[in-house]
């Protein structure tokens, strides 16, 4: 068959009929005509003819598995009809070859549902890519454990941290192969670019652990918070009672499900797995361990993310490095180890808004203005808590709060001025990305100068009077533009309520000064 004729073929399931006896030269035919499908669906899904590709791969994987059904043992290769009976393939080394073409065939498939977002199809082609790769020994270790890491991603945003898990302590376990297992033709690296790609994945793939530590850490916080996002012990004892039906539930059906590898491979992964819990913290100790974990490798990953080159990676490290101590301070009951949790953020954050230029760098720079606004409004309202527990709190304690105030005023406001235009103006409508956090932003400002400590009347009158403002913008907008009520529901009902009990309080400010 000429490659003209193949290129015209389209996929049909004529030869999927059953099987006739098969001669030699049926066999041969059977591999051939299983590759070529093959390989004609990577060529449309390399050329992005995505829906053909699939066409073609589905109904390759659909004549193996009906081939492996009906006949059991791997067919000749067409080159065989014409060699001597001692010169052909074993049926190791021919078994071995066509496992191959069929491996490769998932492979492709996970790449084209990917592409298609049927992303639960995708991750269980990709899932079954790994493990055939184990059982017949045909990877690279790089390149298997950053694939592997990925998969955990999708593990992860499922919510599924068993599976998750499991993909990561596999990948460490294959990462550390590199070196023990030569370079075959299949590697896709050169020689001379092992090395930096060696640290490259390394810092890939401990960042795919910290997105695990960080994202099991959030999802019990949204499990045990009250409205006001502070720990709800009535919650924490009902997932504490759950606890155990958690740890039986189907846990050795999916454990096998998801296993990659056997016997000493099999072991090992389990070691790595044994370390880390799968399972939601439900005490400041339990979510330390996972914050140590997600704390080292941070450190790993900045190893080779360095802000001298991969500036946004960078970044992205150290914000999930301040997520992890916001999520930990949670946890935490003792108010003064939470200011310093997010004093450590602070400190962190802090010097990348000097590095960053906001010309180039614009939506980083907000991120970080509001985490930091963000954590400077928390320790305020910690150090407010703490100095309502004193009978009499000392001028150091009131000047503290006003000192944590004026900085988070002053983020906030930097967040804020981000968004005017070249005229300084501030835009009468707000572009979704931001209108959030802006709302949340206008909310939490109104709100700060509400909490400024000082004795001197007129300096309270003006902090009520701009505090008032920004809550009448907040009511305004949602006014004009009702989508935005829908994003700051809770903001919006304090507003109003603000904006109607103000005006009284500062009349009753404006009698207080003229008598006196």
């Amino acid at each position: 068959m000429t490659w003209i004729a193949a290129w015209s073929l389209k996929p049909s399931s004529a030869h999927s009929a059953a099987f006739p006896e098969h001669g030699t030269f049926l066999f041969s035919t059977d591999f051939a005509w299983f590759s070529l499908r093959n390989n004609l669906g990577i060529l449309w899904s390399e050329r992005e003819e995505i829906e053909t590709a699939q066409a073609y791969l589905e109904s390759s994987e659909a004549l193996y598995n009906q081939y492996m059904k009906e006949v059991g043992s791997p067919p000749l290769e067409p080159t065989e009809c014409f060699l001597p009976e001692e010169e052909k393939l074993t049926e190791q080394e021919r078994s071995k070859r066509f496992e191959k073409v069929y491996t490769h065939n998932l492979y492709y498939l996970a790449q084209v549902y990917q592409h298609l977002e049927m992303f639960e199809k995708a991750a269980h082609y990709c899932h079954s890519t790994l493990k055939r790769q184990l059982e017949h020994n045909a990877y690279h270790p790089i390149e298997w454990a950053i694939n592997a890491a990925t998969l955990s991603q999708f593990y992860i945003n499922k919510l599924c941290f068993m599976e998750a898990r499991h993909c990561l302590s596999a990948a460490n376990v294959i990462f550390g192969q590199t070196g023990k297992i030569s370079a075959t033709e299949d590697s896709p690296e050169a020689e001379g670019e092992v090395p930096e790609l060696y640290h490259q994945r390394k810092g890939e793939i401990a960042r795919c652990w910290i997105k695990y530590c960080l994202t099991l850490m959030q999802n019990a916080q949204l499990s045990m918070q009250d409205n006001i996002g502070e720990l709800d012990l009535d919650k924490q004892s009902e997932l504490r009672a759950l606890r155990k039906k958690e740890l039986d539930e189907e846990e050795s059906i999916r454990k096998k499900a998801v296993q990659f590898g056997t016997g000493e491979l099999c072991d090992a992964v389990s070691a790595v797995e044994e370390k880390v819990s799968y399972l939601r913290p439900l005490d400041f100790e339990e979510a330390r361990e996972l914050f140590l974990l997600g704390q080292h490798y941070v450190f790993e990953a900045k190893e080779f993310f360095q802000i001298d080159g991969y500036v946004t990676d960078h970044i992205e490290v150290v914000q999930d490095h301040s997520a992890l101590f916001k999520v930990l301070a949670f946890f935490e009951t003792d108010m003064e180890r939470r200011c310093k949790m997010h004093k450590r953020r602070i400190a962190m954050l802090e010097p990348l808004t000097v590095d960053l230029n906001p010309q180039y760098y614009l939506l980083v720079n907000r991120q970080i203005q509001f985490e930091i606004a963000h954590a400077y409004y928390d320790m305020m309202d910690l150090k407010v808590a703490i100095a309502d527990r004193l009978r009499d709190p000392d001028s150091h304690i009131v000047k503290k709060i006003n000192n944590l105030n004026k900085s988070a005023l002053k983020y906030y406001q930097l967040f804020l001025d981000s968004l005017r235009d070249p005229n300084k103006v501030f835009p009468e409508h707000i572009g979704e990305d931001v209108l959030r956090p802006a709302m949340l932003a206008k909310f939490r400002v109104a709100r700060l100068y509400g909490k400024i400590i000082t004795a001197d009347p007129k300096k309270e009158l003006e902090n009520l009077a701009t505090s008032l403002e920004h809550y009448k913008f907040i009511v305004d907008y949602c006014e004009k533009h009702p989508e935005a009520a829908q994003e700051i529901e809770a903001e919006l009902e304090l507003s109003k309520e603000m904006v109607s009990l103000l005006p009284t309080k500062m009349e009753r400010f404006r009698t207080k000064m003229a008598l006196t």
